[in-house]
């Protein structure tokens, strides 16, 4: 086996800040690392010596082509490539080119990505500009070697079409606040607060011959149609299981290929279900963080082909066992080392840490419909609520230790007591005695307090992270800045931080529960708090654009109006393509694939049933199962069409709102309708007949 040396390869293509140093000159690598760290824009001159590094580095590694590499509202990634060739000079040598101008601003077409209305189709021009907080990388697959210039995307009017444009306000407008809240404390030395998160991420890996064979899954990346294996997660062998041969295999060069990109792949291991899994990073930079979240997605599904999987990062692949979501480990950092979110070892004493944990506190509970929001997509409403999964409703979950605090904050205002970490005893004596967390772990909590940091646990396994990170980092923004306003014009800055503390928790603690968010009683609980309860992504979608909000992003220049609406409307138009093309798929699948596969079970039946008859035996089983499979056909047929009709209707809708209800309200229900007898039917009918791998296929023989 070929050893590897994590620290020869790791950031090999990425072209780091040491990297940098050794192909720029000292003026224009002190420029970069100043704009990178203080904002403003490089010289025209600096850009052009800059990308002449850049370039020189990237065609050392085999680079041909560089691109823009961007997050559109797709929640994919978008690159163009272009080359490094230029005109031949005069003998016919070709010249090797990349200015400035190119590696700061592209061009691409702004009507062809969603914009909910922002761009109209003659209105075609949007421009791509430079991130230089997120490092460029060359990428190496089968279309060659790739220099990428991490980007945002943004129309010829200056509105964000991505993901990236409104995460970098929201980093912009928490760190100023923040440095508010420090300096309120006497912390001088701190120059920039960067929110950092670690985003674990959970998939699926399936044999790749299996997916091919299975319309659902190339067309929208879940199983329309499956009855459940007669084994699944029950048993809790996979999870933290021995790693199979083969899946171990693709797990190495992914973290090969995520190393070289700079990407710390810290955590391997097989997640509940069976064939789920599960990779973790180290914390960096939010806006880094995003980047290689959607790096770690590609890597995924790529070296998955290379080994003959396929990889699904859809939230609910497989009906009857866990879906795979991301969680999302938020904190705040200083520049100079500082996590705000650090309790130490007396958190009852630790002012500041109770001033940022009650405008958190303070800022989920206002906004719990925006955070709620940030975490819907179509895939998440199969995955949400159930056990697997946070409930749909968004609370917090701070731990016996902090809740104790918290509680005597508001009963008298102060805090003298500490429940201390306690010894575990093992009762063996060759282990030692451990020293234990001051509270446990509850997996059912939307937005969990883990030791010194928040895990906001509702994000879905195929989404971009950008969109939490930006409602967190807006939200808290504006509880500082509230807060900043009332301390900085205090007399007794002691006293009024007492006094906003208490306040705080005590009008926000609503938000804060620490027992179990399966329960239906906590579902009543919640109601009589006046929490809001929004079960799936259209009912959620509305927040964006209450008042409310868009006070919040407006006062922070995260979004206007006008984004928000556009916003809007690309998620009510998801919701409906998404499932539009399931209900086809469905339709396709059922007409074409299952009733065919049941009448030639028919057949064989009919034909046990004249056998029977012919030899003088009972045809009672035949005859049994012959009428079962022909009362499920007719239901089959019946659901098609109903279904049929269903989409029909739907598609003649108008508005992207009421055309998303309308799909979720009868098309969603005819699907259902349309999978119960064909599952039925997959589970009687011979093996060899059935058309396409079912669950024990794809779930246990990877």
């Amino acid at each position: 086996m070929d050893k590897i040396n994590i620290e020869e390869i790791f950031a090999t293509n990425v072209f780091t800040r040491s990297v940098m140093e050794q192909y720029l000159p000292k003026d224009a690598y002190r420029e970069v690392i100043h704009v990178m760290e203080h904002g403003g824009e490089l010289s025209r001159e600096t850009a052009n010596v800059v990308a002449q590094g850049m370039k020189n580095w990237a065609v050392e590694k085999g680079a041909t082509h560089y691109t823009h590499w961007f997050q559109p509202l797709t929640g994919f990634t978008a690159e163009k490539h272009d080359s490094f060739i230029s005109h031949p000079d005069a003998d016919g040598k070709m010249m090797m080119e990349f200015s400035g101008k190119e590696l700061i601003k592209g061009e691409s077409d702004g009507s062809s990505f969603p914009s909910g209305g922002l761009r109209a189709t003659f209105e075609a021009r949007g421009y791509t500009a430079w991130d230089i907080t997120s490092p460029a990388f060359v990428r190496e697959d089968a279309t060659g070697t790739i220099l990428c210039i991490p980007t945002a995307f943004c129309s010829y009017k200056g509105e964000a079409l991505d993901k990236k444009t409104p995460l970098l306000r929201s980093v912009q407008a928490l760190n100023e606040q923040a440095l508010r809240i420090v300096r309120l404390f006497g912390n001088t030395t701190s120059s920039r607060v960067t929110p950092c998160v670690g985003a674990e991420q959970e998939y699926f890996i399936i044999d790749r011959e299996k997916y091919l064979k299975r319309y659902d899954l190339i067309y929208s990346g879940r199983t329309l149609f499956g009855a459940n294996a007669p084994k699944g997660q029950e048993m809790s062998d996979h999870y933290y299981g021995s790693i199979r041969e083969r899946i171990g295999s693709f797990m190495k060069d992914v973290n090969i290929e995520l190393w070289k990109l700079g990407v710390t792949a810290k955590t391997q291991h097989n997640e509940v279900a069976p064939a789920q899994h599960e990779l973790a990073p180290i914390y960096e930079t939010v806006n880094v963080a995003v980047d290689h979240n959607q790096l770690i997605m590609e890597t995924l599904r790529k070296v998955a082909e290379r080994h003959n999987l396929t990889c699904l990062l859809h939230e609910k692949p497989f009906h009857g066992i866990n879906g795979s979501g991301k969680h999302n480990n938020w904190s705040l950092t200083t520049d100079d080392g500082i996590n705000m979110l650090d309790p130490g070892d007396t958190p009852n004493a630790n002012i500041q840490f109770l001033l940022v944990l009650a405008c958190i506190i303070k800022a989920v509970d206002t906004h719990a419909d925006l955070l709620r929001q940030s975490a819907s997509d179509v895939g998440n409403d199969l995955r949400l609520g159930a056990d697997e999964a946070p409930p749909a409703i968004v609370s917090i979950f701070l731990g016996d230790q902090l809740d104790d605090v918290v509680r005597q904050l508001v009963e008298t205002g102060e805090a003298k007591h500490l429940k201390n970490n306690e010894i575990l005893a093992t009762g063996v004596d060759t282990l030692p005695d451990l020293l234990i967390d001051p509270t446990d772990r509850n997996r059912t909590s939307p937005f969990a307090f883990t030791g010194n940091k928040f895990e906001f646990r509702m994000v879905g396994s195929a989404d971009s992270i950008g969109d939490p990170n930006v409602i967190l980092n807006t939200i808290v923004a504006e509880s500082f800045c509230e807060a900043a306003d009332i301390l900085e014009a205090a007399d007794n800055f002691d006293l009024a931080c007492h006094d906003l503390i208490k306040e705080y928790l005590a009008k926000h603690q609503r938000i804060i529960f620490n027992g179990n968010g399966y329960s239906p009683e906590w579902v009543k609980e919640a109601a009589r708090r006046g929490l809001p309860n929004l079960p799936t992504m259209l009912d959620a979608i509305d927040t964006l654009t209450t008042p409310k909000a868009i006070g919040l992003f407006e006062k922070f220049n995260i979004f206007t109006q006008a984004e928000l609406e556009s916003r809007k409307e690309v998620l009510y138009e998801t919701y409906s393509k998404t499932l539009n093309i399931e209900a086809n798929c469905m339709v396709e699948m059922a007409s074409k694939q299952i009733i065919p596969a049941g009448f030639l079970y028919m057949k064989d039946l009919a034909g046990a049933v004249k056998l029977a008859n012919n030899v003088g035996v009972s045809d009672r089983a035949a005859r049994n199962i012959l009428k079962e499979v022909t009362e499920l056909l007719e239901n089959l047929e019946d659901a098609i069409e109903a279904l049929k009709k269903a989409l029909s209707e739907a598609q003649n809708v108008k508005g992207n709102k009421e055309k998303a209800f309308t799909y979720r309200d009868s098309v969603k229900v005819c699907m259902d309708r349309l999978r119960e007898p064909a599952d039925r039917l997959e589970t009687i009918t011979d093996k060899s007949i059935w058309p396409f791998p079912t669950y024990e296929d794809l779930l246990f023989e990877v």
